[in-house]
């Protein structure tokens, strides 16, 4: 048993191996590496030699990351763009990056998603009478969703309300 007074000291080699276990299970961006690292109690050149290693060897890779992260959020959760690009610069991904996970999403089933999820959030906010009402409920919905005003508006007024 551990006391929780002692901390466990990784090797150069243990910590590498934590990290190829923790980046093999789903891609990882640069950020959450050295965060582990430093739960680990693993900093400075020391982490950073290890990160040097993880891209080497393929285990690390903005712009897989980027772009399975953009291709999840959007077909599973449906975000919107914005919201994407937003969640990938807080995770200090590169511009190209963001640019390259961006074209995992076709325009066709974008533009059918925002339809989609408009319908969807209008046929909830049936109780709003007044159209102006509903017309803003649904906006922000889709602005809190990540979607692009001019698209979302132009998306709304396509729609009978």
């Amino acid at each position: 048993m551990f006391s929780k007074d002692k901390k466990v000291v990784y090797t150069h080699e243990q910590a590498l191996e934590a990290l190829q276990a923790y980046c093999a299970y789903q891609d990882r961006c640069h950020k959450e590496a050295r965060q582990k690292l430093r739960d680990l109690g693993y900093y400075g050149d020391p982490a950073e030699e290890v990160i040097c290693d993880l891209i080497k060897d393929k285990y690390l890779d903005e712009e897989r990351f980027a772009r399975s992260f953009a291709r999840g959020k959007f077909k599973m959760k449906r975000w919107g763009q914005q919201k994407i690009i937003r969640e990938l610069k807080r995770r200090e991904i590169s511009a190209y990056c963001i640019k390259k996970a961006l074209t995992e999403i076709e325009e066709e089933e974008y533009q059918r998603v925002i339809d989609e999820e408009l319908q969807r959030r209008d046929r909830l906010e049936r109780k709003a009478t007044h159209p102006y009402l509903r017309r803003r409920k649904l906006a922000d919905y889709m602005f809190q969703r990540g979607f692009e005003s001019h698209r979302t508006w132009e998306a709304i007024n396509r729609l009978e309300l």
